[in-house]
């Protein structure tokens, strides 16, 4: 009997243009997929209670597809590195296919399988979770890119990427399972209560709704320049949790979107920003925990150990400060663990401007809070707001949110996630302190945008001194 080979899942959980997977059937050894729920491995980065909902229902799918071909999709819990080397133990494996990851934890994760595999058993890394692998698009000089611009410029050149693999029609399989947890045993899912009724409403997790996604994509890809600041119109592509959790490759999204026509390359730039992002944590492993522009560690961030500042706090992840697009974009993301984009710097920027909390306490809500909660992407997207990182915007420009709810046309947006304000018209809807027309039900501004700003000017000359 031909020795089997072990197909290490983590957050690429497809079959279509998935080399991990292909080279394990190209081998033409009996194939056994496994994904391990390791909580060990990432310590303080573990998994995200938003995620966790995504992650049960796309095991649940995945394990249907593989079942579609005659596989099935072992489940084991525990280290990576001392799972996979009893399972490879156990079944006399030759070889685990994964594809490469680049959260410090699952490098690290890497090379300790490499270490912990038994003899005659090789760790074998794919590339295809991003358009080019992080890393290999270099300077003139051979050095890494920290600016995103000429990163973009760089990597442009290589585009477009392959194209995608297909589905494998058949998987050889082992005579004998090796053994599998239950799923239901990881309770993944929220009970008590149970959180996630309108993450269900939105989403379908797996591949198959990943593909739904970017077919209904391709009818307003052309419009996505045009309509992806506007928080009241559909004109995301709702793909970002289907990309972090690998139902889809980058590289089908932007075939299927360069066929959709139109002028496409705003939706392009935002697949290479996920390949900066990884650029970027391969530099600096600790970008969601440390300023990456030192002078910041002197900014005097309010202390959340003040009862005040927890009060701002919890008013911001409640979605109650005050400031109605602030308050509708912090509802959206408890309700359905998704957030619009421009609400999302719009918030982050409140948070760290507004209120002059640290950005690592938004991003550790946003870790837990978000379905398509990246390492990368949330770390990056973080520092960029606060200007504390390698390419960011300055922290003196203060994001107005009361002007940036009327210019981006967020009424209706607003009328959806903060019911309170629903009879509202424009311009009340945006500032109801303001116009005098304020119920009840709605609180006040927890602070002025005029005395935020200059609050947030003063705290920064600490940085400039």
């Amino acid at each position: 009997m031909t020795a089997p080979v072990i197909l290490w899942f983590r957050r690429d959980l497809r079959l279509a243009d998935q080399p991990a997977l292909a080279a394990a059937v190209a081998s033409g050894a009996p194939v056994i997929p496994v994904f391990i729920l390791d909580d060990d491995t990432p310590k303080h980065r573990k998994m995200g209670a938003a995620s966790r909902w995504w992650l049960h229902h796309s095991l649940m799918a995945l394990d249907a597809d593989l079942r579609g071909l005659g596989s099935r999709l072992i489940l084991r819990s525990g280290k990576s590195d001392e799972i996979l080397n009893a399972l490879a133990a156990e079944t006399g494996a030759s070889a685990v296919h994964c594809i490469r990851h680049y959260e410090p934890w699952w490098r690290n994760a890497e090379k300790a399988v490499v270490n912990a595999l038994p003899k005659g058993c090789e760790l074998v890394c794919h590339d295809g979770n991003y358009l080019l692998p992080a890393g290999s698009v270099t300077t003139g000089s051979g050095g890494q890119y920290k600016i995103y611009t000429p990163f973009m410029r760089a990597l442009w050149q290589h585009m477009p990427p392959a194209v995608p693999l297909a589905s494998p029609t058949a998987v050889t399989v082992p005579d004998t399972w090796p053994d599998s947890e239950n799923l239901g045993d990881w309770n993944l899912l929220p009970t008590k209560p149970d959180w996630s009724g309108g993450m269900s409403e939105m989403w379908t997790p797996g591949e198959k709704g990943a593909q739904a996604r970017l077919a209904a994509f391709d009818d307003k890809a052309q419009y996505y320049d045009e309509k992806r600041n506007l928080p009241s119109v559909e004109g995301s592509s709702f793909l970002s949790p289907h990309l972090h959790f690998g139902e889809i490759s980058p590289a089908a999204c932007w075939h299927a979107t360069m066929r959709a026509g139109g002028s496409v390359d705003v939706f392009l730039k935002e697949l290479v920003w996920r390949d900066y992002a990884q650029n970027v944590i391969v530099q600096f492993p600790e970008y969601g925990a440390k300023n990456a522009r030192d002078a910041f560690d002197k900014l005097p961030w309010r202390d959340l150990s003040d009862p005040a500042v927890m009060a701002d706090f919890v008013a911001w992840t409640k979605g109650r400060t005050g400031y109605p697009i602030v308050d509708a974009g912090m509802r959206q993301l408890w309700a359905t663990g998704w957030m619009h984009n421009r609400v999302r710097m719009i918030t982050a920027s409140f948070l760290i401007k507004h209120l002059l909390i640290d950005w690592r306490e938004g991003e550790k809500w946003f870790w837990d809070t978000l379905v398509d909660a990246d390492y990368g992407s949330n770390s990056v997207n973080w520092q960029w707001t606060a200007g504390t990182g390698v390419d960011s915007n300055m922290f003196v420009r203060i994001m107005a949110p009361l002007s940036q709810s009327e210019k981006f046309d967020a009424a209706r947006y607003i009328r959806e996630w903060v019911p309170e304000l629903a009879e509202l018209q424009e311009p009340a809807i945006h500032d109801p302190d303001e116009f005098g027309a304020r119920p009840k039900s709605y609180p006040r501004k927890v602070i002025g945008h005029k005395a935020a700003r200059e609050r947030a000017l003063k705290a920064h000359e600490a940085v400039k001194g």
